[in-house]
């Protein structure tokens, strides 16, 4: 249905990018949250295409630290990777 790649450079400061791909149409969240759960930034929040996607993030104002970044698609099904912002 989708794929998420780990995002490059990892540790990152203060750019990186995150790709993914849809499989087919539908409603895709992603969200950074930190290492307690709590949502630190959200990114996407859309109807999206089927089709490869690449997400830059350039500084995200966030604290030194481990992060979990996750992507939701159709409300179903979700996928995280870990990342590290090094200041």
């Amino acid at each position: 249905m989708f794929s998420l790649s780990q995002n490059y450079p990892n540790p990152f400061n203060p750019s990186t990018s995150i790709n993914y791909s849809l499989v087919k149409p539908g409603f895709v969240q992603l969200k950074i949250y930190d290492i307690r759960g709590k949502v630190v930034k959200s990114f996407i929040n859309d109807f999206m295409n089927a089709g490869n996607y690449t997400l830059d993030i350039d500084d995200v104002s966030l604290n030194s630290g481990t992060y979990i970044y996750s992507l939701l698609y159709d409300q179903l099904i979700i996928d995280s990777k870990r990342m590290v912002y090094l200041k």
